[in-house]
């Protein structure tokens, strides 16, 4: 009877067991499923705040070293999340040290996509033709770099022996120098990098061809670019700038006063002065004779060729337009054709 009671009820014991084993079944595969939504919900962004955030991933950083720095930054809901992420992905190998424009509206796997493609960010730092030297300053100020960082950058005799100032005078600032161009910045870029990169394109411009046709006019290097910056300020129309360079040069070598309204303004705007015509300063050629005692502004390649190459004339003045004139510049041969047109085509300006 015992026997027979065994065999048609079974063990209570191995009962137990096997409901033991389907329960801890369901609570591995329910825990397993509630990890894997909260692993979900971790992939996901933090925030659709649209902001971006620079981070640095320096070289042999690990994925936890990674996800932490992600995490202080307010990119990622979970460092572990990312880790788990990047090892089941095989991605670890691939992450790749840089500087990386990340938001918080971006997922886990469009970061590491991001960190492991190497999509570094970079930005375009922008030095504009006809800007003072102070003008400059201020636009890598506000392009991010610190002032003191950008006042020791400036600095001429960081860069004592570079070939674009070769016949600078030691005590002239860079003023004229800083070609205009774009130049890619990095989070880690320093503004040296840019003044340097930017001396190398002045440089590239300043070519033999140039230097002898500077001193082809009677000119040496520094004055040549000292003219450029004069023509770069006064005519805009690529197609006039060797018409005003060769009124300028006509002007200089005969003794006469250069009469440039852009060098008057200049030299009242260092001195902050109201610009004036009539501001005496040693940069006025409406006061005084010759060049001035350096450049005005930086230059443009058409102007630095305009002072190389002068147009093949002779006139000895020339007036740029306003109102229905603007843009239109007039040149003439005597005084007396100066004044007419001045009073014809330049009736707001030149008052």
């Amino acid at each position: 009877m015992k026997l027979y009671s065994i065999k048609k009820g079974g063990n209570p014991q191995i009962k137990s067991w096997q409901k033991l084993l389907i329960i801890s079944v369901i609570v591995i595969i329910g825990a397993s499923l509630i990890l894997r939504q909260i692993y979900v919900r971790n992939l996901r962004p933090v925030s659709d705040l649209k902001r971006t955030v620079l981070v640095t991933i320096p070289d042999g950083a690990s994925a936890q070293e990674i996800s932490q720095q992600l995490s202080q930054k307010g990119l990622i809901r979970a460092s572990w999340a990312f880790d788990w992420y990047v090892r089941s992905h095989n991605a670890l190998s691939k992450l790749q040290a840089g500087t990386y424009s990340l938001r918080p509206t971006q997922s886990v796997p469009e970061i590491v996509q991001a960190l492991t493609h190497g999509k570094v960010f970079t930005d375009l730092v922008r030095i504009s033709p006809g800007l003072r030297l102070e003008q400059i300053r201020s636009d890598l100020i506000s392009s991010g770099f610190e002032a003191e960082k950008v006042d020791a950058a400036l600095k001429p005799e960081l860069y004592a022996g570079h070939p674009a100032l070769a016949d600078k005078p030691a005590s002239a600032n860079l003023e004229g120098y800083l070609y205009p161009e774009s130049f890619q910045r990095t989070a880690n870029t320093k503004p040296e990098t840019i003044i340097k990169q930017s001396l190398d394109e002045m440089n590239k411009h300043l070519t033999a061809d140039i230097k002898a046709a500077f001193a082809k006019q009677g000119l040496k290097v520094h004055q040549g670019v000292i003219l450029a910056s004069i023509v770069e300020q006064e005519v805009n129309n690529l197609a006039d700038k060797p018409i005003v360079a060769q009124v300028f040069l006509r002007r200089f070598h005969q003794s006469m006063q250069l009469g440039s309204d852009v060098t008057a303004f200049y030299g009242a705007i260092i001195n902050d002065q109201p610009t004036s015509v009539s501001y005496d300063s040693p940069y006025n050629t409406r006061l005084h004779s010759g060049l001035p005692p350096g450049p005005i502004s930086n230059v443009s390649a058409a102007s630095l060729k305009a002072v190389a190459f002068p147009a093949d004339s002779d006139y000895l003045y020339f007036v740029a337009g306003d109102g229905e004139d603007q843009g239109k510049t007039y040149f003439s041969h005597t005084l007396a054709e100066h004044e007419a047109l001045t009073a014809q085509h330049c009736k707001t300006l030149c008052q």
